[in-house]
């Protein structure tokens, strides 16, 4: 793992207002190394095996309305969270992040990663095939001509 790639998401991140909180993490997280907390990631840089992940994990934030953000993470947040459409939403958000911050994609759709659908991600999206836009425009973090530029990076 590249340490200046996770300080440049980390750097990204907090510029749009989601915090990352460096600390040591149990082995039992969702991801390895990352834990959301509210508006926040908590990261344990000694587990933590793919930076994208970080970017994938901010979008679930980015696009959880504002009032239930501080939720999240806890037993006063939807069972039903992520729905399918955030979780779509999600990973639409996080390939519009790795355009911004002039990545490659493959940063955020490795390998290990979606359900081994990462190359098929990538095809579509490099394709201008953006399933979820019409939701991610409607949050109003977009408009659908000029994806995946985004008008704002949180919902």
């Amino acid at each position: 793992m590249a340490k200046e790639l996770v300080e440049h998401i980390i750097g990204f991140l907090e510029s749009i207002d989601i915090q990352v909180v460096k600390t040591n993490l149990d082995d039992d997280t969702f991801l390895p190394g990352i834990q959301l907390q509210g508006q926040c990631i908590l990261i344990d840089e000694t587990k933590l095996k793919y930076p994208g992940d970080l970017l994938h994990e901010a979008g679930h934030i980015a696009v959880t309305e504002a009032k239930l953000r501080p939720h999240i993470s806890t037993d006063k947040m939807e069972a039903d969270w992520p729905t399918q459409g955030d979780e779509i939403v999600a990973i639409l958000w996080s390939y519009a992040a790795v355009q911004h911050l002039q990545l490659d994609p493959s940063i955020v759709f490795h390998e290990h990663g979606y359900k081994n659908a990462s190359p098929w991600f990538i095809e579509q999206f490099s394709s201008g095939t953006y399933m979820g836009l019409p939701l991610l425009s409607w949050m109003g973090l977009c408009e659908e001509a000029e994806f995946p530029k985004m008008r704002k990076w949180l919902r």
